[in-house]
């Protein structure tokens, strides 16, 4: 450690401590550069998980602890450790899911009511859930209001489970008093309080804040005993010991630290504000960071060195808040949430006209990040980052806020805000200049200030446009006239921008319709976005200034009526432009019946590895212990799109510290072709590359820090060449990937048309937007060598081993029976996992072959997003003639995907979509031909439906546009075109056991259909800005894969003479469930408990050749080769039961192990009668079907695009459940992810459509700027019931498969969202038919709503662009 050389004597740390699950912990010097996370799981606490390394999934959340000098108590927050950086948590205790609960010692009333919940399935991203809701109850000195234990989790996400479980499991914690902490305990005296884990007094319950001295009592014992009581009810009955905050830490003052990182960085952390000007005249260009939210970023993302950091988090002179008589003064350090609770305790206390402004602050920040951002985000750093799209900028200069600037002599002047920022993320800082303090004013009365956002996802998003507008109304001569005002605006240009013309025009003015006229002229010439203008969506963000000056107009007017001489009177339908937001709390019912088939199977059975996901004990690839003498990959990627390779220079890579080797397409031992049907991509490229992101080599180091940095120093030299980056690109240049035409008929279209048959054509388009899988955990392989290096073992998240056993076994050029791979569990799949996993293997396998040393690639989120593929974009052309009553007579489709620059699986995957594009309905003619387009793009790939809901999403589309043609209900269409038993489908196969009509009718009583459409059309009647509007769809999916060579399962089954069996299965446990259900289905076979029954994990030398786990057809199979496994170790075993008398089933395997009775068996299952030949075009490709329906109802903001589903209710046929509770479990999943699809996550490529992003890349790389539904994205009313008593013949214990066929349902959302548009669009004159593409993003929706503020910036039809 260093020293401060100053005039005053600094009071330094002689060592840098930290307590990690109550355990004490030296920090040694030299590693500035790790975060906490890195730490974490470098000394093996795995459970916290990297799942983005921004701060956006909530994955590695753990609970920061530290006894706060000011209010005298301990405070306990949640953060996100990747962008900790560790020295910043020295002198604090740190708790991980490791230190809340274990297996051992006992579950937490968190882990425990979340487990038997059913709201852990893949479990990655549960212990971030876990610590969130940890970290709100030690902090709250009453218990949480349940919208505060939603919003707690608002930072966290997940991709499996679709939240409702996860918000039932947590919603216990509101009901208790504070019993969970308190039980059991007193108060002694005034402000000590007894610990319940020692008691002995502490700090961890309500407190005086008075009481210095008792809050430094100190508290010893060990740290658990076992805990077995539990309440389901409350949660309240929890009798383990919570970690108190280690005394040692009361008793330690924090102060000065000077320590060193990798590369020279230096890292401070000053303990007053001399040390911090001090160091600001030795290092004028080093940063000062308080939570890393913004620098974390730009130094992992943008790859920016910051030699020297200045952590000033704990200077008493930035954290202080001073409220006066004139306003509040906030210390630049003083952290978001704080800050936040310091507003609200002002609004409660002062006069209301006051805290007008702090009133806007508040609003604005609940939308501000997750709980864990604003937990370490502070004031200063939030404004001298001046973001163009801050939220909190804009109110700061509306507000009249003061700056108090500080340089390095102690000098002090003050700024107003709206003077501090310059242009692109410059501010008025002098060299050695830094934030002091800022001053915010309380407002006059009638002095009003009103904060706007618009983001993709309500909730823990950046702002597309923001804003905050401030008034201050005088009566003169009976008007109320404008006497100051300010308008300001972020996300329209380089910096948060003040419409001055407009305020000019403002002030002087009268508040009535006249003014907002004038005003609207004004701001259109104001506040100019440029065509090319980053972030695009020009069209959009201009008529958000208009919309949210208009909301402001009127949220001014209603707050003045009433008062004298005040004229202006808003309409009664009005008022819903001014309403806020409050969203209420999520109820979720599921109804289904339990079908018990012996002990096991039908009962709703909790996931068999949820109590260890819920510790953090559950192991996934990346937490697997690296072997001695372990290396680290990190891939060297294109930058280009399309382009010759003229040379590449490694050498400064060579010279990286830690490398160890650099690889490329010479050095592969083997065949250098890949690919999973045809060998058409190179594992590194030669000459050419295809692509943004295609793999030209490979560098190993030390470290993963090490062997990334490395990567990025190899120079590639391009010579471009022409890309293809849309499919109309690929259609107008005939760019096709070879034999991938495919066609379907039935009837003659031509014949039909031409006949004079059909009343109406229609012809249109339909542009379907592509989807990340954004499982959770990142792809992840470790490989090594045994054996002298004769065989290649690895450890791979895959949904497919086999495939990771057959792509390395071809570029090391071995056998396959030298190479076994295998797959514990994965933190989520839905295809993404399928194929395109398996080129990361083979990356990784080169290296640890070519050195004979273990090599692990684990890619970064946004690595894994640039390369590893996406859903399928599609574009679809029909043509449709129908009757004037709507019945459909002949379809005519054309329709192509977007495959990227290999084949992969996208020619199954349009065959799917072909397959489809019926959806349930009856048509007599039917033409469908597919092409499969071939562009510069990473290769896409399955996703969860395979290509099934783009077929259905056009079907659909056409269908809504029949229903306008005709003037009747899209729900009436659909039920006159339904399908029927002994129906024939478009490509031969018979519709059997057809459930569709009964299961609709029950859908529509459930969702009470018609009295449902007659509120929604009252209500469109009484509101002008915020339309409703509900649908209904239907859906059959096909289960089988359609390749038929697919549909085989192999299984092992083997008995131990202590009556506990062992299953192997080639299928891959990701969250659905398939182990608990194979488990289940074992253990009734033999009937035991299901405890007695284990699988341990997939592996290629236990059950060989093994298809992937897709196609929601594993339950079928895979339980069915379990059950014939089964089976036969029955049929061996009941001679010797006959024989003896045998109480048990331990006693029985004992008896038969003496007998020398094989206790092995090998299962196997082909599924039968199907088989589909392109060539005729005909066959049966599905064993059966699986149909479904879902209600939806949404409202719309019809000014600036937000929506919120207010009802999902769906209903599927799953025939005799195995085990229903993880069925509703992925019917809530998908229909969530659906959502997404339809209506949140849009991916934006450099392509036409988004010039500002360069060629072929990728722009929605992380989740920061792609947006997956987060918690605040559940339907308020989420309803899921499964068809009773419809047994399905065709499966295991006649279930049926739930995967992938409730994914589509969620197109309920999208079309409410349409028939809300089309209320919207009538009140404006527009009555006729429009397109609208998924993703239904707030653009689409806005500017569908065709009204007098999108007049100006876009025609009726105008369509936003969309990556195709």
């Amino acid at each position: 450690m260093g020293s401060l050389k100053n005039e005053e004597e600094v009071e330094q740390s002689n060592e840098a401590i930290l307590y990690v699950n109550g355990v004490r912990r030296v920090l040694p010097d030299g590693l500035a550069h790790l975060t906490l996370l890195e730490y974490l799981r470098d000394v093996g606490l795995t459970g916290t998980k990297l799942g983005c390394g921004e701060g956006g999934c909530g994955a590695c959340t753990v609970m920061v602890s530290y006894f706060n000098e000011n209010l005298k108590r301990c405070r306990h927050h949640a953060v996100n450790a990747c962008l900790t950086p560790l020295y910043t948590v020295e002198g604090m205790h740190v708790i991980t899911v490791e230190g809340v609960g274990s297996g051992r010692h006992g579950l937490h009333p968190v882990q425990e009511s979340l487990a038997r919940s059913h709201g852990s399935q893949c479990g990655f991203c549960t212990p971030g859930f876990v610590m969130s809701l940890y970290a709100l109850l030690r902090s709250s000195r009453t218990p949480p209001t349940e919208e505060q234990i939603e919003e707690s989790l608002a930072g966290n996400l997940c991709r499996c489970t679709g939240y409702r479980p996860i918000v039932d499991a947590f919603r216990v914690f509101s009901k208790t008093d504070d019993l969970l902490y308190t039980e059991g305990s007193q108060v002694t005296k005034v402000g000590e309080f007894i610990c319940p884990g020692t008691g002995k007094p502490c700090s961890c319950g309500p407190k005086d804040a008075s009481t210095e001295e008792t809050s430094k009592q100190s508290c010893e014992g060990n740290n658990y005993y076992k805990a077995v009581s539990y309440s389901e009810i409350s949660g309240s009955a929890y009798t383990n010991k919570e970690l108190i905050f280690p005394p040692e830490l009361l008793l330690r003052k924090l102060s000065y630290l000077s320590m060193r990182g990798f590369g020279g960085l230096k890292w401070y952390r000053p303990s007053r504000l001399s040390h911090v000007l001090d160091l600001r005249s030795r290092y004028p260009d080093a940063k000062l960071v308080v939570g890393n939210t913004e620098v974390g970023i730009e130094m992992r993302l943008k790859r920016i060195h910051y030699p020297v950091l200045i952590s000033v988090t704990h200077v008493p002179e930035l954290n202080l808040v001073n409220v006066t008589e004139n306003g509040l003064e906030i210390g630049s350090s003083v952290r978001l949430s704080e800050f936040l609770e310091i507003l609200q305790k002002v609004t409660k206390e002062r006069a209301s006209h006051e805290t007008s402004a702090c009133r806007a602050f508040i609003e604005q920040i609940k939308w501000f990040a997750g709980k864990q951002i604003r937990n370490v985000a502070s004031v200063g750093g939030n404004i001298c980052t001046a973001s163009p799209i801050s939220d909190l900028n804009p109110l700061w200069m509306a507000a009249g806020a003061t700056f108090r600037i500080i340089d390095c002599k102690g000098n002090i002047r003050t700024t107003l805000a709206e003077k501090f920022f310059l242009s692109y993320r410059k501010v008025d800082l002098t060299t050695g200049e830094i934030l002091l303090s800022v001053f915010l004013p309380w407002t006059r009365p009638f002095e009003l200030v009103k904060e706007f956002k618009q983001a993709h996802r309500r909730d823990d998003d950046i702002a597309i446009v923001n804003s905050a507008m401030r008034v201050f109304l005088e009566e003169k001569d009976q008007q109320w006239i404008v006497s100051d005002a300010s308008i300001v605006y972020g996300g329209v240009a380089a910096l948060s921008l003040s419409a001055s013309r407009t305020k000019d025009f403002l002030i002087g003015k009268s508040w009535n319709r006249e003014c907002l006229l004038g005003a609207l002229k004004v701001l259109e010439q104001d506040i100019v976005i440029k065509e090319d203008a980053p972030g695009g969506m020009v069209e959009f963000r201009k008529s958000l200034t208009s919309s949210f000056f208009f909301k402001f107009f009127m949220w001014i007017s209603y707050q003045m009526e009433g008062q004298k001489s005040f004229m202006e009177r808003m309409p009664s339908s009005y008022l819903s432009a001014v309403q806020s937001f409050h969203r209420p709390s999520v109820i979720g019912s599921q109804n289904f019946e339990i079908r018990k088939h012996g002990n096991s199977v039908g009962s709703p059975e909790i996931h068999l590895s949820a109590r260890l996901q819920v510790t953090g004990e559950a192991e996934y690839t990346d937490d697997a212990p690296m072997p001695p003498n372990s290396l680290h990959a990190a891939m060297v990627l294109s930058e280009k799109p399309h382009a010759r390779i003229l040379s590449i220079d490694d050498s400064e890579a060579k010279s990286s510290p830690g490398v160890e080797g650099i690889f490329f397409a010479k050095d592969i031992p083997g065949d250098k072709m890949i690919g999973p049907v045809i060998a058409d991509e190179e594992l590194f490229a030669t000459d050419i590359v295809t692509c943004v992101g295609q793999a030209i080599g490979v560098v190993v180091a030390d470290t993963h820090q090490n062997a990334r940095n490395a990567a990025g120093k190899v120079r590639v030299k391009y010579e471009d060449l022409p890309a293809i980056l849309s499919i109309a690109d690929a259609v107008k240049n005939k760019s096709f990937h070879p034999n991938t035409e495919r066609t379907l008929t039935k009837g003659d279209v031509e014949l039909c048309f031409q006949s004079g048959e059909c009343d109406r054509v229609i012809e249109g388009q339909v542009q379907i937007g592509g989807q990340e899988h954004f499982y959770l955990e990142p792809n992840s392989s470790l490989v090594w060598t045994i054996d002298g290096g004769n065989e290649v073992h690895m450890i791979s998240s895959t949904q497919a081993p086999q495939k990771h056993q057959k792509y390395v076994s071809h570029v090391l050029g071995l056998p396959m029976s030298k190479v076994v791979c295998k797959t514990k569990r994965i933190g989520g799949g839905f295809g993404g996992k399928e194929t395109r996993s398996g080129f990361l293997a083979a990356v990784a396998a080169v290296p640890s072959y070519l050195l004979k040393r273990p090599v692990k690639l684990t890619l970064d989120r946004d690595i894994d997003m640039m390369t590893t593929g996406q859903r399928h974009s599609f574009l679809g052309n029909y043509k449709v003639g129908f009757t004037n009553d709507g019945k459909v007579l002949a379809l005519d489709l054309e329709i192509f995907n977007n495959a990227g620059n290999s084949l992969d699986l996208s020619l199954a995957i349009l065959e799917r979509a072909m397959f489809h594009s019926d959806n349930v309905y009856e048509i007599p003619n039917v033409r469908v031909k597919g092409r499969v387009c071939f562009t510069n793009f990473p290769s896409n790939t399955a996703f969860r439906g395979f290509g099934g809901p783009q077929g259905m999403l056009i079907t659909e589309n056409w269908i809504q546009r029949i229903a306008m043609e005709v003037q009747r209900s899209p729900e009436v269409i659909r039920e006159i075109n339904f399908i029927s038993e002994g129906s024939v489908l478009h490509f031969g196969q018979k519709i059997e056991h057809c459930t569709l009509e009964r299961l609709w009718n029950e859908l529509k009583t459930s969702s009470a259909y018609s009295s449902a459409r007659e509120n929604v059309e009252q209500f469109n009647l009484q509101n002008r800005w915020k339309k409703r509007g509900i649908a209904m769809v239907p859906t059959k999916f096909g289960i089988s894969f359609t390749t038929k060579f697919m549909n085989q399962a192999g299984a092992l089954v083997q008995i131990y003479t202590d009556g506990t069996v062992l299953v192997t299965h080639g299928g891959v446990e990701m969250g659905q469930g398939l182990h608990t259900k194979v488990a289940q289905i074992a253990a009734s076979c033999f009937n035991i408990p299901l405890s007695s029954v284990f699988i341990s994990e997939t592996s290629t030398d236990k059950v060989p050749n093994a298809s992937p786990t897709a196609a929601s057809a594993s339950s079928d199979m895979y339980g069915a080769a379990v059950l014939d496994a089964c089976e036969q170790l029955k049929a061996r075993m009941q001679p010797i039961a006959l024989k003896h008398n045998i109480c048990s089933f331990p006693e029985l395997a004992n008896v038969c192990h003496m007998e020398r009775i094989d206790l092995s068996a090998h299962g196997f299952y082909i599924t039968p009668d199907i088989g589909f030949d392109w060539k005729i075009g005909n066959g049966k490709p599905f064993s059966y079907f699986t149909y479904g329906a879902a209600f939806a109802e949404v409202e719309i903001d019809t000014l600036t695009g937000d929506f919120h589903t207010r009802t999902a209710d769906v209903c599927l046929d799953l025939g005799f459940s195995i085990n229903p509770a993880l069925d509703v479990g992925q019917i809530e999943g998908a229909f969530i992810q659906g959502l997404g699809w339809v209506a949140l996550e849009e991916l934006k490529w450099g392509d036409a459509a988004h010039k500002w992003v360069s060629p072929g890349r990728l722009f929605t790389s992380g989740p920061g700027s792609y947006k997956i539904p987060s918690i605040n994205d559940l339907p308020f009313n989420f309803k899921v019931s499964l068809l009773k008593d419809a047994p399905n013949v065709k499966a295991i214990h006649s279930s049926k498969a739930v995967g992938e066929p409730p994914f589509f349902l969620a197109s309920a959302v999208f079309f409410a969202i349409k028939d809300a548009i089309i209320a919207a669009r009538a009140d404006a004159g527009h009555t006729g038919w429009f397109p609208l593409d998924n993703p239904a993003t707030p653009e689409r929706i806005r500017m569908a709503c065709a009204d007098e503020f999108t007049n100006p910036f876009a025609a009726s039809d105008f369509r936003p662009k969309l990556s195709v």
